[in-house]
């Protein structure tokens, strides 16, 4: 890997992605096989003026004898040591970095139900620290490195060290790091960009859109009132410009809990828990899922709906151009960071409070009465096809269209 292009892609980290701020603190999440890429974003780190830089390692290969041998009681409980390390760091102001970029089939042999309670303690254990990130109090970044066993996943007709190249290239490329190219720079031009068309969305206050496809796809997402669409970069509770996911397309705000009807087909595979769910289909009537279908994993759908009441309401509704970066690609990441950037897509389970006025400073109920749904998890999904129409609906009763043949018309 060019040195050169490792450091340009951890100074945007740095500089972009958290904005780390001097004397601030740093905690990166990341595989201990992507060692390398965490220990040029600590000097970058410091170089800025970090207070310090903590490391949170994760080990695949360990947690897969974990899930596969451990006592079940094991899954149900979350140490509370590692709790205070996310809370503590997070009440100091710390920024949180995420590498993703795990084994799409790490888990296929373990027990579905073992990995659900495993994710429901986690869920519990964090709900504080996740609600701080998810309200933009703390500065947070997810970005991704390739690892072997994820780049194989993805160019399985390459040797090892070719489909690590190659991974490596469409990373940087999606980030827009290039040896010609200031990505700071470039950053901050893609902002202005997509800051323009949360604007336009913002400007019109729809109260409902619609979304139809050939796949099957027919669905009507009611917005609450207030809602804010957002995308490519926010400010935290102290007022720092960051960009939450490197590389990001989307513009995206939150849907009415109760307001979702008709039907949905994924587009692309949804990675989940370490394992892959195909080919599937959800129906919603009143906002909850009332039906659902899977070609492959469809049991892993159960669990993941099955985690607590939100899981089977929508809590983010995303617009991402067909022809965007990404998607021009033609490659399945099986990586959700990236899937996502590459397709117009929902999430389940828990919505961002920061996209209803005045929602960072509302108690669980008030956001509720707002139509904000609420649930451990958040999981996206995309459903983004070539001929996907979306209309929106304003309080006047007029309908205009948002995007036609998968891409904005504005």
């Amino acid at each position: 890997m060019n040195t050169d292009l490792l450091k340009k892609y951890a100074a945007l980290v740095i500089r972009v992605g958290v904005n780390l701020q001097k004397g601030q603190p740093l905690v990166i999440h990341a595989p201990i096989t992507c060692a390398d890429f965490v220990h040029t974003l600590a000097s970058e780190a410091y170089d800025v003026g970090a207070y310090d830089v903590a490391v949170n390692w994760n080990d695949e290969a360990f947690s897969h004898i974990r899930f596969q041998k451990a006592d079940a009681e094991r899954f149900r409980a979350f140490p509370a040591w590692r709790k205070a390390f996310y809370n503590d760091y997070a009440a100091q102001g710390a920024a949180f970095i995420s590498i993703a970029a795990s084994d799409p089939d790490l888990y296929s042999d373990i027990d579905p139900q073992r990995l659900a309670e495993a994710s429901q303690t986690a869920g519990k254990a964090l709900m504080d620290y996740r609600a701080r990130l998810m309200s933009n109090q703390n500065t947070w970044c997810v970005v991704s490195v390739p690892t072997k066993a994820w780049a194989c996943k993805v160019f399985p007709e390459c040797s090892e060290e070719a489909a690590m190249e190659r991974l490596w290239a469409e990373i940087l490329s999606a980030v827009r790091v290039s040896a010609m190219e200031d990505a700071v720079s470039a950053w901050h031009t893609h902002i202005d960009r997509l800051q323009k068309r949360t604007a336009f969305l913002n400007a019109q206050a729809f109260t409902e859109l619609h979304y139809r496809n050939s796949l099957g796809t027919d669905l009507r997402i009611e917005l609450p009132k207030g809602h804010i669409w957002m995308g490519g970069a926010e400010k935290s509770a102290d007022g720092i410009l960051f960009a939450a996911n490197l590389p990001t397309e989307e513009v995206y705000t939150l849907p009415k809990r109760n307001g979702v009807n008709g039907t949905v087909v994924a587009s692309k595979p949804l990675h989940y828990n370490g394992n892959l769910i195909r080919g599937f289909t959800l129906t919603f009537e009143a906002g909850k899922v009332v039906t659902y279908k899977a070609e492959q994993g469809e049991e892993h759908l159960k669990e993941l709906l099955s985690t607590d009441e939100g899981a089977s309401f929508l809590g983010e509704v995303a617009l991402v151009p067909h022809d965007s970066p990404i998607s021009r690609s033609g490659i399945l990441f099986y990586n959700t960071l990236f899937d996502e950037n590459a397709s117009c897509h929902l999430a389940l389970g828990k919505a961002y409070p920061t996209c209803i006025e005045n929602g960072e400073g509302m108690t669980a109920d008030e956001l509720q009465q707002h139509g904000v749904n609420h649930s451990l998890v958040h999981e996206d999904f995309m459903i983004g096809t070539a001929d996907l129409t979306v209309v929106g609906k304003t309080a006047s009763g007029a309908s205009i269209t948002i995007m036609e043949h998968g891409n904005f018309t504005f």
